[in-house]
């Protein structure tokens, strides 16, 4: 049996609003769980499991469920604007950039 770590609260609460909106997405097209399924190359448990928030669904299948809806180029927003990561870049390039300080005799 697969052993799926302990998940913080906030990403647990957005991995359930995902599959919630990945659910809302499938009920739009009046797609059944077992459709899904099939096109997904997916058991309805794991389907469900998806839909339901359970952390341990991996990566692979939430993409095929995106391509099925017609939704995969979503995945392609994720993590475009890295402030954060361009900040800490651009910290590390001005400090390699500077000037070496002279020593006071």
């Amino acid at each position: 049996m697969k052993r799926t770590p302990p998940t913080h609260p906030r990403v647990r609460r957005q991995i359930e609003a995902l599959g919630q909106r990945l659910r809302a997405a499938r009920m739009r097209r009046s797609m059944t769980q077992q459709v899904m399924a099939e096109r997904v190359g997916v058991s309805i448990p794991t389907l469900a499991k998806l839909e339901n928030g359970e952390p341990s669904t991996s990566l692979a299948t939430v993409l095929r469920v995106l391509t099925a809806l017609g939704l995969a180029g979503d995945i392609d927003l994720i993590a475009v604007q890295d402030t954060l990561g361009r900040e800490l870049q651009d910290n590390a390039l001005r400090r390699t950039n500077a000037r070496p300080r002279t020593p006071v005799p």
